[in-house]
């Protein structure tokens, strides 16, 4: 029982290692073909994905094609949202908290094994932060000089406003501290925006 357990133990510990090297990788290639950071954080942004598999796969397809395509990026946020959905007993959310909690607690611990903090809410309720601890995606990671406005971890924006656009929900997110960037601590910024209408066919209405 203790020797599975410990296998186990170090397995995940692999695969989330794979993960950041892979995605580091990727943030490389990214720099590579992008003249300036703020480019390679709008490619970033678009960039979602499901799991370290689908990561890795996309990765070496894209740097094989020599490109990182839009479609590519929106079919994978599409795949999110349908495997968090499957794989979770969540509902549908009812206001903007119940929201925020389920992103915290839920899908943060599902696919990044993190539990972040949700506070800072404004005083409308539209707007709060996510605070992470700590963040697998920077790990064994150091911004070099000349890429200091590198968001690295603007993926993570990506996956949030993707996931929730596939349940009708616009949403702004960014980054309002990162401690690759000497911040204390990693602070995602998200704000309720409007709720997408479904179009609905003529008749249904």
């Amino acid at each position: 029982m203790s020797r599975q357990s410990n296998r186990a133990t170090d397995s995940k510990k692999m695969n989330s290692e794979l993960f950041t090297l892979t995605y580091g990788a990727l943030v490389t290639q990214l720099c590579k073909d992008y003249e300036n950071d703020e480019e390679v954080n709008k490619q970033l942004d678009k960039i979602k994905f499901t799991s370290h598999v689908v990561l890795h796969r996309f990765f070496q397809e894209g740097c094989a094609a020599g490109k990182i395509t839009n479609k590519m990026g929106y079919n994978i946020g599409v795949r999110l949202i349908e495997d968090f959905l499957a794989r979770s007993s969540v509902g549908r959310c009812h206001d903007f908290r119940e929201t925020a909690d389920v992103i915290a607690k839920v899908a943060f611990k599902m696919y990044l094994g993190i539990t972040p903090s949700v506070t800072n809410w404004s005083p409308a309720g539209d707007e709060f932060s996510l605070i992470l601890e700590s963040n697998p995606l920077v790990d064994f990671v150091e911004l070099p000089d000349n890429h200091s406005n590198l968001v690295y971890s603007s993926l993570l924006c990506g996956v949030l406003r993707g996931a929730l656009e596939m349940v009708q929900m616009a949403v702004d997110v960014r980054f309002a501290q990162d401690t690759l960037r000497g911040d204390s601590v990693t602070e995602i910024r998200m704000k309720f925006i409007k709720r997408i209408e479904e179009n609905l066919p003529a008749g249904d209405e």
